[in-house]
């Protein structure tokens, strides 16, 4: 019979061999119980080694991936993130949404990520959830110098062209609290005058492609109020559809009434949605080609999300977001509590 020869790892010689401990995994078992031996042979060392080697590089692909498409959540420092980084659509917050957006992030914190964009020296450019950003900055400056609310939650986006980061911010504004036609037709116009694209007719096309052609032919009507007022309004948003179609069809009409409108609300500025409203359909009524601007010949607002219109004819309007079922209930029983 052959004598068996001892096997020795790689390059060693037979006296440098190790020698290796043994232990019984169970007391009751002799020494040499092959299964009590703690040292593996070289080769499954190798091989164990080569695994997590390769599942860390795998799980490092996979994070970087993640986060280069836009699926890994981050956290940024607010002093990075560059809130005008593009031409904003929403003009104005409403300060009760503010406020209730403010204490929903002071009691849960933040649930939802914004989007950035990474610009050089290490700074991001948002592109949409200007809301959070800057409810969390009010957070943060109220703290003081505590870490509590240095920090924003975001979603790093690579788009290819600026269009795709403007098309971004109108659809998540569209989808969360809706656009005014006004602030429609001008983040149209922005985007236009800044080079995003080369017509209003293709950022129209492109920015409000989910919309139908009766929409976007509206917010086209729009445009002609931003080219001849933008600037000098100061409640652009409080505009109804009906009122800015009418006003469109005004100073298509008549090309002396936007400068002149534009010279009289430099001048004076409206105080509240309701002024400036009345003075845009009061200064329009003086021509007769603008019959139907004048069918409205007052608006008010008793309430912060709440307007009142009032027609010649006599009927009355209440429009805006707080014109829901509650507020029509409420009037009913008020309405049938009163003698005629």
């Amino acid at each position: 019979m052959a004598k068996r020869k001892r096997l020795s790892p790689l390059g060693a010689e037979p006296d440098e061999v190790p020698v290796l401990e043994t232990k019984a995994f169970f007391p009751s078992y002799p020494s040499g119980y092959a299964g009590g031996h703690t040292r593996s042979a070289p080769i499954a060392d190798m091989a164990g080694a080569a695994a997590a080697t390769a599942a860390m590089q795998e799980m490092a692909e996979t994070l970087r991936a993640a986060r280069e498409g836009g699926r890994l959540v981050i956290a940024l420092p607010l002093d990075q993130v560059e809130a005008g980084h593009l031409v904003r659509d929403r003009l104005a917050a409403d300060p009760e949404e503010m406020t209730a957006l403010i204490e929903s992030l002071r009691l849960r914190g933040q649930q939802t990520p914004i989007e950035v964009v990474a610009l050089d020296g290490g700074r991001y450019g948002l592109i949409s959830g200007w809301r959070r950003l800057r409810a969390l900055s009010i957070l943060r400056d109220e703290a003081g110098d505590t870490a509590q609310f240095a920090t924003v939650l975001a979603l790093l986006r690579k788009p290819d062209q600026a269009s795709e980061a403007y098309l971004a911010m109108v659809e998540e504004n569209e989808i969360r609290v809706g656009l005014s036609f006004y602030e429609r037709a001008r983040i149209v116009a922005k985007a236009v005058e800044i080079g995003v694209y080369a017509s209003e007719k293709d950022a129209l096309r492109d920015l409000f492609r989910s919309a139908s052609r009766a929409k976007r032919s509206k917010i086209g009507s729009f445009l002609g109020i931003v080219q001849a007022l933008d600037g000098v309004l100061r409640f652009p948003e409080a505009m109804s559809e009906r009122f800015g179609l009418q006003l469109a069809k005004a100073l298509e009409a008549d090309p002396q009434l936007g400068p002149r409108l534009r010279a009289a609300l430099a001048a004076e500025p409206a105080a509240d949605a309701a002024t400036e409203l009345a003075r845009l359909s009061g200064d329009a009524a003086k021509k007769a080609a603008l019959t139907a601007v004048t069918e409205t010949i007052l608006v008010e607002e008793p309430l912060p999300g709440l307007r009142l219109s009032t027609h010649a004819s006599g009927r009355l309007v209440l429009e805006g977001v707080k014109a829901d079922a509650a507020l029509r209930a409420r009037l009913l029983d008020w309405l049938k509590t009163q003698e005629w």
